[in-house]
């Protein structure tokens, strides 16, 4: 059974949002709490939900939606194609049950979570499961492919990532920006792998035109 977190419920349902959030690596959906609240105090209309991974971590403690034991740039597309479906099926059962479909819905993930919601934008032939991406810490498991059609994607990133290099996140700005792609970079000097303020500020206010 998936322990998701609801974190705000919109005042009115009509025209509502839904931001989901998608956690790291042998973390949790109450790790991405604090930024989902914070997010809920700029965006009264949106649902919040910040959802669980499937698979307890190898690391002994929190989830993930993929194993990173013995993981390499051969073997990680393999992986997120495996773990894909189970990241899809989530995204559509909350908008089955909000209401809310993919022209309103905006995937927010960091580092594993921001994996999983580059890589949804680039399954062929598949319908659009959101209109936004904002992937903090996050990469491609392989160069983008094809230009996410109608979504816009937001790369979060800080410049002392010593887990996910920024050299990966702006590869990845060149390469859609290459496909014809709406996507932006912001970088934050003196972050390393983790959010802070300056991130939450800059979702705010990529997020401001949803």
């Amino acid at each position: 059974m998936h322990t998701d977190l609801i974190l705000q419920r919109p005042a009115t349902l009509d025209n509502a949002r839904l931001l989901l959030l998608f956690h790291g690596v042998g973390s949790s959906a109450e790790d991405l709490a604090p930024l989902g609240r914070t997010l809920a105090s700029q965006r009264p209309d949106a649902w919040i939900v910040s959802v669980r991974s499937p698979d307890r971590s190898d690391f002994g403690q929190g989830w993930q939606w993929f194993s990173v034991q013995g993981v390499t740039e051969a073997n990680r597309p393999e992986r997120v194609a495996a773990a894909m479906p189970a990241f899809e099926k989530r995204i559509r059962f909350w908008q089955h049950e909000t209401g809310v479909g993919p022209l309103h819905t905006t995937l927010i993930g960091f580092s594993q979570g921001a994996i999983m919601a580059l890589e949804s934008t680039q399954l062929s032939g598949a319908s659009r499961h959101a209109a936004r991406v904002v992937a903090i810490a996050g990469r491609f498991a392989q160069p983008p492919r094809r230009v996410p059609e109608d979504v816009a994607v937001h790369l979060m990133h800080g410049e002392q990532d010593q887990v996910i290099p920024v050299r990966l996140a702006a590869d990845a700005e060149h390469a859609l920006r290459s496909l014809g792609a709406n996507a932006t970079l912001d970088r934050f000097a003196g972050l390393g792998h983790g959010i802070d303020a300056q991130v939450i500020e800059a979702i705010g206010r990529r997020l401001e035109t949803m």
